[in-house]
């Protein structure tokens, strides 16, 4: 008799959830450390509100897609930049720990990253701007519903844009157009000969 095993391999999808109640900086740390091995799972926490997010496939397909095109552009328009990915932003004083998905900053670094990418296939629960208002990131690009929406600090709120302020020459929706196309070798063919024009 042979054994058949079937392969079941599955990915797990984007899923956000906040934690009921209200807790403190000390009780997030609690929390933090306890999931701190709990593999692909975010902690956001924001003014006592914390949230838990997986992380999948899809999410990071497209996070990665958005990261290759943007650094692209950046290579080739000859803008020095510091990519510094989803690197914790976290101070107590502020309330706030997050981590965006891609972010960078542009020229030198600075206290905070100019840019930060956030990928949204679910809706959060906790305000998705002020999490980076308190960081002072000058721009934020939302994708979500297979779009982007841009978002630039000015007199300390953000305002939706539809280009960005950081990057002028920098086309969105050749960007969103290229993140869909099915092959990453096409839509970075597609994408360079875009920004060549």
């Amino acid at each position: 008799m042979t054994l058949q095993i079937l392969d079941k391999t599955t990915t797990i999808s984007e899923q956000r959830f906040l934690l009921p109640g209200y807790y403190t900086w000390k009780e997030f740390e609690i929390i933090e450390t306890l999931t701190a091995d709990a593999g692909n799972l975010r902690i956001t926490y924001l003014d006592g509100y914390i949230e838990f997010m997986t992380l999948g496939e899809e999410h990071e397909n497209i996070k990665k897609i958005i990261a290759i095109l943007i650094e692209a552009y950046l290579f080739e328009k000859g803008i020095n930049f510091i990519p510094v990915g989803s690197a914790t932003r976290r101070a107590k004083e502020k309330s706030a720990s997050f981590e965006p998905d891609e972010s960078y900053y542009i020229g030198d670094k600075k206290a905070n990253p100019d840019l930060a990418i956030q990928v949204n296939i679910t809706s959060g629960s906790i305000d998705k701007l002020e999490k980076y208002k308190r960081f002072n990131i000058t721009e934020v690009w939302f994708w979500e519903n297979n779009q982007l929406s841009l978002y630039h600090l000015k007199n300390g709120n953000y305002e939706q844009i539809n280009q960005s302020e950081l990057l002028p020459d920098f086309d969105i929706d050749l960007l969103a157009s290229c993140v869909l196309m099915p092959y990453i070798i096409d839509a970075r063919t597609a994408f360079i000969k875009g920004i060549k024009k």
